[in-house]
């Protein structure tokens, strides 16, 4: 079963991160997917602001969930770069990862996310751009 079955038939249960991350899946289609999660004081760094690594990760999930919505059958992804830009902290609510593919040519795709707080698009927190191969699976 590939990812994005695996995905549509348990929703978050079908990615481990997801679920140990509280990360809910709020859409995902056609290039596009967005993903949001609580911020709870586990999450925080030792000086009381959400870890930056958290915002990278949600980025990279929406970025590849978003990347799965346009791969052929048999098709896979393997990150070649990700960088991210960091704009604004937080420490608490919810934040929310707005992914969306660039390009997706047969060797190297291109994908960008942005998260902001709560479900509006200000405060922007971080944008992140990416280089995924495109693998055989």
């Amino acid at each position: 079963m590939s990812y994005l079955e695996n995905i549509r038939q348990h929703g978050r249960n079908a990615n481990p991160f997801f679920c140990q991350m509280g990360i809910e899946i709020v859409s995902y289609d056609a290039g596009t997917s967005v993903l949001k999660m609580q911020v709870r004081p586990d999450m925080h760094n030792g000086v009381g602001w959400l870890q930056g690594g958290m915002l990278v990760a949600l980025a990279d999930e929406a970025i590849a969930l978003a990347l799965y919505t346009v791969l052929k059958e048999q098709e896979g992804i393997a990150t070649i770069s990700e960088s991210t830009s960091f704009v604004k902290g937080v420490r608490e609510g919810v934040i929310v990862a707005k992914a969306k593919v660039i390009k997706k040519g047969r060797r190297v795709a291109f994908a960008e996310a942005e998260v902001f707080s709560d479900a509006g698009e200000k405060p922007l927190l971080s944008r992140t751009s990416a280089a995924f191969a495109v693998t055989a699976e």
